[in-house]
C-alpha cells in the first residue's frame, strides 16, 4: 500500500466528516487507507466514520494528546508513506500527489509538509527555525509586537523565504505532515511526553538527527482553517491561558530533553 492517511478527531466530528468527504472526492490514484482516531471525545464520530466505506476507526479511551492519538493511528498504518492530518483541513486537488511525488524523487527526505494557507489564501507560516528560550514569550505575549519580538518572529517563521517553492527546513508544524513509514525504525514515534505543542518540533529535530532531511513543499497547497489564538496582552494572560500553559510546559520539556545537544545541521 502506498499511502496511509490518519485523521485525529477530538470534538471535531463535523470537520472530520467534511475532510473525509474531501478526500473521497479527490479520487486519489494511489492505493491508500484512511484511519480516523478519536482521542477520547466520544462525540459521535464513530457513526460518521461508519458511513464512509473502508475507513478504519480507532477509539481511544482517553485524550492522551496530539502525539498519543496520532501514534495510535501510525501503529496501525500500512502505507509506504503516512500523512497525519488535523480535521480542520481542506485538501486541494493535487496536494497529496505532489507531496508523494516529491518524496519519491527525494529519497533523502524523511518528513515533509505542504504550504498551509488560510481560507482567504494568505500564507500560514508553518515552517520554522529551531527556537531558543524566547519562543513562548514572543509567541504568547505582547512582547512579540515589540521591535525585537517582530524581528525574532520573522526569522523564526522564515518569513523572508519564498513559500511557493520547495526547500529544506529545520522544523514543520504538525497540522499536516507526510513521512516515510520506514524512517520510524530510526526516528521513532511522536514523543507522548508532550500533551500539546512541541511534538512536531521535537520530531523534526529527530528526523534530522537520524540522517533524514525535513522539507517544506511549497508547491503543494492545503487550506488550514485553524485560527491561532492572539498573543496574551500580559504575563497574567500568559499564566491563565490554558493553551499558553500547555505551550510553556511542553517547551520546558523540549529544552530539558535536548539540553546540551548541538542543533542538527540543516541542508
Amino acid at each position: 500500500m502506498e499511502l496511509s492517511i490518519i485523521i485525529l478527531n477530538y470534538h471535531n466530528k463535523n470537520l472530520s466528516k467534511e475532510l473525509l468527504k474531501n478526500i473521497q472526492e479527490l479520487v486519489l490514484p494511489q492505493k491508500h487507507e484512511i484511519i480516523v482516531v478519536d482521542n477520547g471525545s466520544y462525540d459521535g464520530i464513530e457513526e460518521i466514520v461508519k458511513s464512509f466505506a473502508g475507513v478504519k476507526f480507532i477509539q481511544s479511551k482517553k485524550n492522551g494528546g496530539f502525539a498519543y492519538g496520532n501514534n495510535l493511528g501510525i501503529k496501525e498504518a500500512q502505507g509506504k508513506y503516512i500523512i497525519i492530518m488535523n480535521p480542520d483541513l481542506a485538501i486541494l486537488s493535487n496536494a497529496i500527489s505532489l507531496m508523494i511525488d516529491y518524496l519519491d524523487e527525494h529519497s533523502e527526505v524523511g518528513l515533509a509538509g505542504p504550504r498551509l494557507i488560510n481560507a482567504d489564501k494568505s500564507i500560514q507560516h508553518s515552517c520554522t527555525t529551531f527556537p531558543n528560550w524566547r519562543l513562548p514569550f514572543y509567541r504568547r505575549t505582547s512582547l512579540g509586537k515589540t521591535k525585537a519580538g517582530r524581528k525574532w518572529l520573522r526569522a523564526y517563521l522564515m518569513k523572508d523565504l519564498d513559500h511557493y517553492q520547495n526547500f529544506y527546513v529545520p522544523a514543520l508544524f504538525g497540522a499536516c505532515l507526510i513521512f516515510r513509514r520506514q524512517a520510524l525504525e530510526k526516528v521513532g514515534l511522536l514523543d507522548e511526553r508532550y500533551f500539546m505543542y512541541m511534538e512536531d518540533l521535537d520530531w523534526s529535530r529527530r528526523f534530522w538527527q537520524a540522517g533524514y532531511k525535513v522539507a517544506y513543499i511549497g508547491q503543494a497547497e492545503v487550506i488550514h482553517l485553524h485560527r491561532r489564538q492572539s498573543a496574551a496582552d500580559s504575563f497574567t494572560g500568559l499564566i491563565f491561558s490554558r493553551s499558553a500553559r500547555h505551550h510553556i510546559r511542553s517547551f520546558l520539556k523540549y529544552l530539558h530533553k535536548f539540553k546540551g545537544q548541538s542543533l542538527p545541521k540543516v541542508g
